[in-house]
């Protein structure tokens, strides 16, 4: 089993093209189209993050119908977009699992989730159900024999650092802590993430 690492960030919107049209205009990159989540009525955009690691832009696809439960990471209720969660990557998502519970954070149970491509082909994979805003901890994804997002040939965004903010940042690394990871985090009144990115003219941007 690989040790988990960074696999996506994922920042949603009430509004999928408004989402991209601001990760455009900051960075001078588009994200691509990636697919639907059939049944979730949400749909994505993708770029690479470099590393292995990818950005998500989701939010409400216009072309599936409301959906009977609330859409992941908050997006119904969100006003804007905003940097809301971010995905650690393992190869053997129940013994992942299990590591944490041991190590005092319970990421809860594994689900399959899948997603159409643009050309029609269907992906497949395991997590664990997606992060709510304002919690920062992450949540666990494994892609199984699916290629993984970037090796798709994504428009190119590289990420520098990610950084959060917690009124209890504890509540943060006992997660990270239990899974192996560093994530810098310091006190203040709102939960947040922000990802220092570098634009398409090599400049140094902040997505949040």
């Amino acid at each position: 089993m690989m040790a988990p690492v960074l696999d996506h960030l994922v920042y949603a919107g009430p509004d999928l093209a408004e989402a991209v049209a601001r990760v455009t205009e900051l960075t001078g990159v588009t994200p691509a189209p990636g697919g639907s989540h059939v049944g979730l009525g949400t749909a994505n955009h993708l770029a690479d993050l470099g590393a292995g690691m990818y950005l998500e832009v989701i939010g409400p696809d216009p072309a599936q119908p409301e959906p009977e439960n609330p859409r992941p990471f908050g997006i119904d209720d969100l006003t804007e977009p905003a940097l809301v969660a971010w995905a650690v990557r393992t190869t053997d998502l129940d013994a992942t699992i299990k590591q944490a519970k041991a190590h005092g954070f319970d990421p809860g149970d594994a689900r399959e989730m899948s997603r159409e491509t643009q050309d029609g082909e269907l992906l497949r994979w395991r997590l664990t159900p997606p992060s709510t805003p304002g919690t920062l901890r992450p949540f666990l994804i494994d892609w199984g024999t699916t290629p993984h997002p970037t090796t798709r040939g994504l428009p190119s965004i590289p990420l520098l650092m990610v950084t959060g903010t917690h009124p209890d940042p504890a509540s943060v690394t006992t997660a990270t802590d239990a899974l192996g990871l560093e994530l810098l985090i310091r006190r203040a009144e709102k939960a947040s993430l922000t990802a220092a990115l570098q634009s398409k003219e090599g400049r140094q941007v902040a997505l949040s």
